[in-house]
């Protein structure tokens, strides 16, 4: 696998950027214009400071009129022809697509910066970053799970390519790309797609398991992550998938029903650090990670989960950061969801309703 697949970058009607990953060997001429008479972006998102928690809450309230559940026909992220209504995606088909979101929490408009001057409270900021929408195929009915093996490869040089131009923007702070499946998850789109966003900050889950690195370092010399993952190989209990390198495990602590963690076997910070060996087995180990949880429960075709690939922050503690992808289903039966009732939601105390050894060992039966 290589890293030089550049996009072809395009422009919207709106002035929000397309950008078209191909397949390899199919590259295609991308000139089709977006005809749409769109407003303008909407910028007005704000961030609040929770003196509480020390985290920080973003409002955006433009977002309550973004699409939600729309038939096929109307589906903005399938391709456009001549027999539907314009969509997000103005070429009559693509392999995978990433645009910016017309709905975004965090968005960049000129002269915008994290720290405004004109600022009277530190504490109430705009939500300066961006939001991307990842397509991964132009069928709507298709799962990544079974897309073929180069349509992933082609998912995971875009997962790179826009993590390394996204690290790039000063105002950028950490790069999140993720899948959600599944209605029960949340999801107003149920055509196959994922999520990138880039935030201001450092999330409140990066900033834990970075305290908890630092510790480890201070005490041992050696990377907490790195030390997690040779356990795990080691007392192969949970181990689900060892390759050259990658491991997957269900973790000791698992929070979800179903829960595992993918990781490299040397030490990166994040998806661009991979070398292109590490990119290969990538490609068919996720895959692999999802055609078995869509298997976890007999009579249960499509399991929900999220998909959330955990990288290092852009600038501060990068060596405590390692790379690694955290994959998990709310369905703990079929027909029932694991819900985040008032333990979880309000002390943050969570219960599990299954045992971590029990889930891997049954993925590891899914073979």
């Amino acid at each position: 696998m290589t890293s030089d697949r550049n996009p072809t970058r395009r422009i919207l009607a709106d002035g929000r950027q397309i950008f078209y990953f191909d397949d390899a060997g199919r590259f295609r001429a991308r000139t089709a214009r977006d005809s749409r008479e769109l407003p303008a972006l909407d910028h007005s998102s704000r961030m609040r400071f929770d003196v509480l928690t020390g985290e920080w809450i973003t409002m955006a309230s433009h977002r309550m009129t973004r699409t939600h559940l729309p038939s096929a026909a109307d589906c903005p992220l399938c391709p456009t022809n001549e027999t539907r209504t314009p969509t997000e995606i103005p070429e009559s088909d693509y392999d995978v697509a990433v645009f910016e979101n017309r709905f975004p929490s965090f968005a960049s408009a000129p002269g915008d910066a994290a720290h405004s001057p004109g600022d009277d409270d530190p504490s109430d900021r705009p939500a300066v970053g961006h939001c991307e929408v990842m397509c991964f195929s132009s069928d709507h009915t298709a799962s990544v799970a079974e897309l073929p093996l180069e349509r992933m490869r082609t998912i995971v040089g875009a997962w790179i390519s826009r993590t390394e131009e996204l690290s790039a923007d000063p105002d950028v702070e950490q790069v999140f790309c993720f899948e959600n499946r599944g209605e029960e998850i949340g999801v107003t789109l149920t055509h196959p797609h994922g999520q990138i966003y880039a935030y201001p900050y450092v999330t409140s889950r990066t900033r834990s398991m970075l305290t908890q690195a630092g510790k480890h370092f201070e005490r041992t010399g050696r990377s907490l992550l790195a030390d997690v993952l040779a356990f795990e190989r080691e007392d192969g209990t949970r181990l689900i998938y060892d390759g050259d390198h990658w491991s997957a495990y269900v973790p000791t602590a698992a929070r979800w029903p179903i829960e595992v963690h993918l990781a490299p076997h040397r030490d990166v910070p994040d998806l661009p650090s991979l070398n292109d060996q590490e990119r290969e087995e990538l490609a068919v180990v996720y895959q692999d990670l999802l055609r078995r949880i869509d298997r976890f429960y007999p009579g249960v075709d499509r399991v929900p989960y999220i998909a959330a690939w955990h990288q290092a922050p852009v600038r501060i503690d990068r060596p405590l950061g390692r790379l690694h992808l955290q994959l998990f289903s709310i369905l703990r039966a079929p027909g029932k969801l694991k819900y985040l009732a008032g333990s979880e939601s309000a002390m943050g105390a969570w219960v599990n309703d299954t045992i971590p050894e029990a889930v891997a060992a049954r993925l590891r039966e899914l073979k």
